[in-house]
């Protein structure tokens, strides 16, 4: 298979649009799914994608063999995404010291629902929060890392993270409650 996944990238590598084609084949589902958390919409996670790979083929000189591919092509997307954000939306900055909501309140209240539902909830966030939180929650930076990418201060990231968990909190306490009343 790694062998595979390399002829692939040569391939890539030299152009060859039969193994650019192969190459979105293996990734697109994948690397779509980051698109989505980081998109407001399925539309918009589509535009992420499509220039995510333009970046990948055209970037592929710059993979050098050296760990994992997968892991390269998703820091293209990510980074694509933030791009994207940071072209579209304006980071306001929050008060610093704007107090935190309780981590221990927050830390299990994604433990029970359904991906799909989450990956829609999280989407419902205004872009700041969403981005922040992604970055933060799902794909593990630093807020000293978020705040360096987005040109913010740590204390910004801080506080939109913190806004974005209470926010879907809230939001995933009333899913909850709406879900349970149906049944």
């Amino acid at each position: 298979m790694v062998d595979h996944l390399n002829r692939v990238i040569r391939g890539c590598q030299e152009n060859k649009p039969e193994a650019q084609r192969e190459l979105y084949d293996m990734f697109k589902t994948k690397m779509f799914g980051i698109c989505l958390r980081y998109a407001g919409n399925y539309d918009d996670a589509q535009d992420v994608l499509q220039d995510g790979f333009i970046k990948v083929f055209e970037k592929i000189n710059q993979f050098g063999f050296k760990g994992a591919f997968e892991g390269w092509i998703r820091k293209v997307m990510v980074n694509t995404a933030l791009e994207r954000y940071r072209i579209h939306y304006r980071q306001v900055p929050v008060d610093e010291h704007m107090s935190e909501i309780d981590q221990e309140e927050t830390k299990n209240v994604f433990s029970d629902i359904d991906v799909a539902d989450l990956v829609k909830i999280i989407q419902e966030l205004s872009p700041r929060y969403r981005v922040v939180f992604n970055m933060y929650a799902v794909e593990g930076y630093s807020h000293k890392e978020i705040s360096d990418m987005l040109q913010i201060s740590e204390g910004t990231s801080k506080s939109n993270l913190s806004r974005a968990r209470a926010i879907l909190q809230e939001k995933i306490s009333r899913y909850y409650v709406k879900s349970v009343q149906t049944y």
